[in-house]
């Protein structure tokens, strides 16, 4: 008997059901809008209309980012699941969720049903991202309540075990990012919000960090503490880096030959309910010499910044120091 396929991930399904979905789609057609997307999603001006405006600036972003806003949501839900190993979301609204990237990336770091909705003020992606979750074999994403949402003051969310705001805060006049963060607060047990890994995006993240703590909630990551954040503003900013695969429907629309590229993003995950927050936070690349590592961490609120020199005398920590890697929870789990 022939042993059955492995089951694919969350990540291949995407890449599977966009490239279904965007096959057609005229290459000169999805650059322009690709053009258009990242002047707008780097630009400093906010706005009070959507960013997405038609199908194909929809079909554009769906190539051009979900794979990437996938990754790194995926790597911020990491860090609020090592906080709460023994938490599992029953619900789920995400804010913003356009195509439904945060969506997908819920999906594959909680098993199990659990009912989802997904809000945006831009129809044809709405539209778009209830297509892509029809081609999942998973419960959750093919039952998602797409729903077409001003995103700003105003709002209100349905209440949910966990609320994300992913590459959304940016897109808002001061006031909307306010009102939004302040909704999410209140709706959710849990909040992640995740912005560009910019000086401007990690701005938003630090200020919306300080919003949630003073509306009650504790931070579970990236941060070890919910005192003040020991960044110099102007001197330097948090973020963190994932590994995205690139399809050649992706290649084919940002151009460009790797197989891969890093999305750089910041982000904040804060809840309700007691957490486990890391000891210290690696926050940057690990940088590997003959016979030490150098990590730049994170700790508790009393030290801050901080530099730990691992060296093969210190046997297993130096083991596991030579394969940390950015973003990491430091000293790893024993």
């Amino acid at each position: 008997m022939n042993a059955s396929a492995p089951t694919p991930t969350s990540a291949e399904t995407l890449r599977t059901a966009l490239g279904g979905l965007l096959g057609g789609i005229p290459p000169k057609q999805a650059s322009a809008a690709v053009e258009r997307l990242i002047a707008s999603y780097r630009g400093r001006t906010p706005t009070d209309a959507p960013v997405l405006r038609d199908r194909s600036d929809v079909a554009a972003y769906a190539a051009y980012r979900m794979p990437a806003t996938f990754e790194a949501v995926r790597s911020a839900l990491d860090g609020l699941a090592e906080a709460a190993p023994g938490w599992v979301p029953g619900s789920h609204v995400d804010v913003g969720g356009g195509t439904g990237a945060a969506t997908w990336a819920v999906d594959a770091t909680w098993d199990g049903p659990r009912p989802t909705t997904v809000l945006d003020w831009a129809e044809p992606a709405l539209a778009l991202g209830k297509e892509l979750a029809a081609a999942s074999t998973s419960p959750a994403l093919r039952g998602a309540d797409w729903r077409r949402t001003v995103i700003g003051a105003g709002m209100a969310l349905p209440e949910a075990d966990l609320v994300t705001v992913s590459y959304v805060l940016g897109e808002l006049t001061a006031q909307a990012r306010t009102a939004v963060v302040a909704e999410a607060a209140r709706a959710g047990q849990a909040v992640v919000l995740i912005e560009p890994g910019t000086p401007e995006g990690y701005l938003r993240i630090r200020e919306a960090r300080e919003q949630l703590i003073a509306a009650g909630l504790r931070v579970a990551a990236p941060c070890p503490h919910d005192g003040a954040c020991p960044i110099e503003v102007g001197q330097d900013w948090c973020h963190f880096s994932a590994r995205v695969s690139r399809s050649s429907l992706h290649r084919q629309v940002k151009g460009g030959s790797l197989p891969y590229e890093d999305e750089k993003f910041s982000y904040v995950a804060a809840t309700r309910f007691p957490v486990e927050p890391a000891a210290s936070r690696i926050t940057r690349r690990p940088q590997i010499r003959k016979g030490l590592v150098l990590l730049e961490l994170c700790g508790p609120e009393a030290e801050g910044l901080t530099r730990a020199t691992v060296t093969k005398r210190h046997g297993d920590l130096y083991k596991a120091a030579r394969d940390a890697d950015w973003g990491q929870a430091w000293p790893p789990a024993e």
